[in-house]
């Protein structure tokens, strides 16, 4: 990658723009410059991050200001303004407008701009939730950056030329077992004109896949190894003589395996699962994964929402007992109770748990508060819905466990499921369910987990309003795209914490979030 760095005379430059704007704006010159050293220092962490820096300066920019910022692609050649070419991605974008230019933004600052309203993890934009260019560089930075995404389960590809299709972001995915016994993962494209490789959601096959296209073949690492036809027919058409099928292909992304989950990352910076998850998160993994699963039943769930509303919806256990009446009526999760939120040192990942309490029968907090999900009078028509062992024999009840950016992992109960999150869109998401249980449970222990699977789903006691309250934001916050979220309960820390009274987790996730986008 070239480096960055300004033209000397773009320092003059610098200062002409904030003593102008300063005199637009009566005295946030100063603003303007501490602005630029930040998020040029931003810039030297982040070196990909240089479309980023020029959008959040040109924010700043006056539109009329006549002349743009310097910048140096080779030491030789400096370009001004407007007269720049859009800059290669990893280099300083241009901003402002040139006299050439005059009034007409750059090519290379077409893009919306944005910039995050406050240093601090207590405050959220809504326009987070809205902005495309925003949705899309999240798909490159974090999707399709240095983080592991679950794509599968160990079981789903036990056997050699079992597969998975899947996402990663919106990228489309293959995940099979090798003839090695290893697990691949490669773009679910083919190399020939992009069509789907493999068109169900799951399959054998022997040692190959076959385009239904044109039949262009792939080995199970998703190596090119068939043209139909190559040659031509006849002795005439066919490939090109120089043509190699090796420089040709999917894209191949790195996989790992942990207690039976599947992840894959496209990035090779990005660190061992054990070492990116954290001790404290890998123990709670360990915790409810550390047996064979077995599957008892698979849906996908459409959302009407950004899919971050949706990661900040579980990581979120102030909202538990007051949005899911279930919860509160029947006690399986209040903020009366015991238990406590696990946040990973750099905030992606978290683990939230609740252990009851006796005090907590006679509590009559939410009541007095007037508070709507604890309500009088529900009953059970199946009290077995609720009967339940401590199968980890540590009191927990419930655990829910995030994994940045995709995965969440439910213990309610004796209900297991993983859950994986796929965005669709800017305001759309995929939440794919994959309800668990152990391959040595008992017919009593599988019934009883078939049971409270009522309990979670689009359609759960619990989880149906889940489905429902990203909604709700996406369509409140509609025209608030420069208003801002307050995310205070508990502080402005993302420590862990032995309350749930508190968003720290979620404030975690926007710490994370903002490392991997440059905010």
């Amino acid at each position: 990658m070239k480096s960055v760095e300004f033209h000397p005379d773009a320092q003059d430059e610098l200062i002409s723009a904030a003593q102008f704007y300063e005199k637009q704006t009566d005295g946030l010159g100063l603003d303007f410059i501490q602005t630029v050293q930040r998020t040029y220092e931003r810039l030297l962490r982040f070196p990909d991050s240089g479309r980023l820096f020029g959008r959040q300066l040109r924010r700043l920019l006056i539109p009329k200001f006549p002349y743009g910022l310097l910048y140096r692609v080779e030491p030789e050649r400096i370009y001004i303004g407007g007269d720049a070419p859009s800059p290669p991605p990893g280099l300083l974008a241009v901003t402002g407008l040139s006299k050439a230019a005059h009034g007409r933004i750059l090519p290379a600052m077409g893009e919306p701009t944005r910039a995050w309203p406050a240093d601090t993890l207590a405050r959220v934009p809504f326009w987070v939730y809205q902005d495309e260019a925003n949705y899309r560089a999240e798909l490159r930075r974090i999707f399709e950056g240095p983080t592991w995404s679950f794509v599968c389960l160990e079981s789903d590809v036990a056997k050699p030329g079992e597969f998975r299709t899947t996402f990663v972001g919106e990228m489309p995915v293959i995940v099979v077992r090798g003839q090695d016994g290893g697990v691949h993962a490669f773009e679910n494209r083919c190399a020939h004109r992009g069509a789907l490789i493999a068109l169900d959601d799951a399959g054998s096959v022997k040692n190959a896949f076959q385009c239904v296209y044109h039949a262009w073949s792939y080995d199970l690492r998703g190596n090119l190894i068939g043209i139909a036809f190559e040659k031509g027919s006849n002795g005439r058409g066919g490939m090109p003589a120089d043509f190699c099928k090796a420089d040709h292909g999917p894209r191949k992304l790195r996989t790992t395996t942990l207690c039976g989950l599947v992840f894959a990352t496209l990035a090779p910076e990005t660190p061992p699962i054990e070492e990116y998850l954290g001790a404290e998160i890998l123990g709670r993994v360990r915790r409810v994964m550390g047996k064979p699963v077995q599957v008892l039943g698979r849906f996908t769930q459409g959302l009407p929402n950004n899919w971050k509303l949706y990661f900040e919806n579980v990581k979120d256990t102030y909202h538990a007992s007051l949005l899911h009446a279930f919860f509160g009526t029947f006690r399986i999760t209040r903020l009366t109770q015991g238990g406590g939120v696990l946040v990973s040192p750099d905030g992606a990942h978290h683990a939230s748990y609740t252990i009851g309490v006796p005090e907590d029968a006679k509590s009559a907090a939410y009541r007095e508060q007037g508070i709507r999900s604890e309500l009088d009078g529900f009953r059970l028509a199946d009290p077995r819905l609720l009967d339940s062992v401590d199968e980890f024999n540590d009191r927990i009840q419930l655990q829910i466990l995030t994994v940045f950016p995709n995965l969440v992992i439910q213990q309610v109960q004796n209900s297991l499921a993983v859950r994986q999150i796929v965005p669709t869109g800017v305001a759309a998401m995929e939440l794919h369910w994959t309800y668990i249980g152990f391959a040595d449970d008992d017919a009593e222990m599988r019934q009883r987990r078939l049971r409270q699977a009522n309990l979670v789903g689009p359609a759960g006691y619990v989880s149906m309003e889940d489905g429902c309250v990203g909604g709700f934001v996406q369509r409140g916050a509609a025209a608030a795209g420069d208003e801002v979220s307050v995310v205070n309960m508990g502080g402005e820390g993302t420590e862990s914490i032995d309350t749930r009274a508190t968003e720290a987790s979620v404030r975690g996730f926007w710490k994370a979030y903002r490392r991997h986008m440059g905010y």
